[in-house]
């Protein structure tokens, strides 16, 4: 089994190699991840002089939106990829957000004190830690007592269809090896309460989790098979071990499959999200 530090080297050189197709699909991820976001930030309990921290924030969100919350305050993004962090510098500018900083780091050795921030948020970075308790001990050590973590993770592969079509069709010509279920994958915090059980690990309370519905809105099938196979990590590298042809045939099957949510002229393919919040204990045990 890799190291933790091959691990992160790896997804280190994956992410940066999608993060030109993340900025070019950025309207459409950020639609479809946009009611998470939402979600996330309705949960902690944020105040205009707060100080915040998104952890994996990717190309800036839910960030971006917290730092408009924050006109006294500021709020820091870090991610394992500087070409990721690029991208939410870039969109921080172009909207007029001034209030933000960047720091390239892992999850689990966080360059911060104790006790910096108010508020912490990791939105779809679980899965992928090569350390999920480490990293959750981190929040915490860094979070204020009583602040809050929420983060999200992904649902069971059949309650995502927006990515399951794809790596269906995927596997009918490329050796898709099962994920290890203890190593970072797209659903590997799946389970109810697997999030839950490292927040108490860390010292949390009042941990709560709650469902939420997404969708991937694109125009066409063609522009759902575009858009999903060119910035989601598995099924990019799944599509390097085939041929053109063998591309090709995936593609129309997707494609054929995507066809039957088709509604009001767009494709709308559902999915579901979990999002997990819990609060650190101040000095006397209390919240």
């Amino acid at each position: 089994m890799p190291s933790a530090d091959e691990i992160r080297d790896a997804q280190r050189a994956r992410w940066a190699g999608l993060s030109a197709s993340w900025e070019k699909w950025d309207s459409v991820i950020m639609d479809q991840l946009g009611p998470v976001g939402a979600a996330i930030i309705e949960r902690l309990d944020i105040a205009e002089d707060h100080q915040h921290l998104d952890i994996a924030a990717g190309t800036g969100e839910p960030g971006l939106s917290i730092a408009r919350l924050l006109p006294k305050g500021r709020v820091v993004l870090t991610d394992l990829v500087a070409e990721m962090l690029e991208i939410a510098t870039r969109r921080a500018r172009a909207q007029g957000i001034a209030n933000i900083e960047t720091k390239v780091c892992s999850a689990d050795d966080l360059p911060f004190h104790d006790a910096t921030f108010d508020s912490v948020s990791v939105r779809f970075g679980y899965m992928f830690f090569p350390d999920v308790a480490k990293a959750t001990a981190e929040f915490a050590r860094v979070l204020k007592p009583g602040g809050r973590l929420c983060s999200s993770v992904w649902v069971k592969p059949e309650e995502n269809p927006w990515t399951a079509i794809a790596m269906q069709a995927i596997a009918t010509e490329a050796v898709v090896a099962p994920p290890d279920p203890n190593g970072p994958t797209m659903f590997r915090c799946a389970a109810p309460g697997y999030v839950s059980a490292l927040y108490e690990g860390a010292g949390l309370r009042d941990v709560d989790e709650w469902d939420v519905d997404i969708e991937l809105v694109t125009r066409s099938p063609e522009e759902y098979w575009a858009m999903i196979s060119e910035h989601v990590s598995l099924a990019a590298a799944a599509l390097q071990q085939v041929d053109g042809p063998a591309r090709e045939r995936i593609r129309a099957a997707a494609i054929a499959k995507v066809t039957a949510f088709e509604r009001d002229g767009m494709i709308r393919v559902p999915g579901v999200a979990r999002c997990i919040v819990g609060t650190k204990q101040d000095a006397s045990g209390t919240r």
